[in-house]
């Protein structure tokens, strides 16, 4: 996995990453069905592209680099893969 989205997302869900992305791999998008019932957006481990298009564009500072994540996040990890089913 390239970037997670962690804690700050929960609430905010600005969705100017997903415009950033280049490869739609953020999700839910505000007019998917499950956009209003998830806490945060989530980041397709498999189609990132490591570009990193998204994290100066997050408004709260909540998209990261696997390397670069909070270890008081890292349960983030396992949530974005599973989001996508991985």
């Amino acid at each position: 996995m390239a970037y997670v989205i962690a804690e700050p997302c929960i609430g905010t869900k600005d969705t100017a990453c997903v415009d950033a992305c280049p490869v739609d791999c953020i999700h839910p998008k505000k007019d998917e069905p499950n956009y209003a019932t998830e806490e945060l957006l989530y980041i397709d481990p498999v189609e990132c592209i490591d570009c990193g298009a998204c994290v100066p564009v997050c408004p709260v500072s909540a998209i990261f680099a696997l390397d670069d994540l909070p270890e008081k996040w890292s349960s983030f990890t396992a949530r974005n893969a599973a989001y996508y089913g991985k």
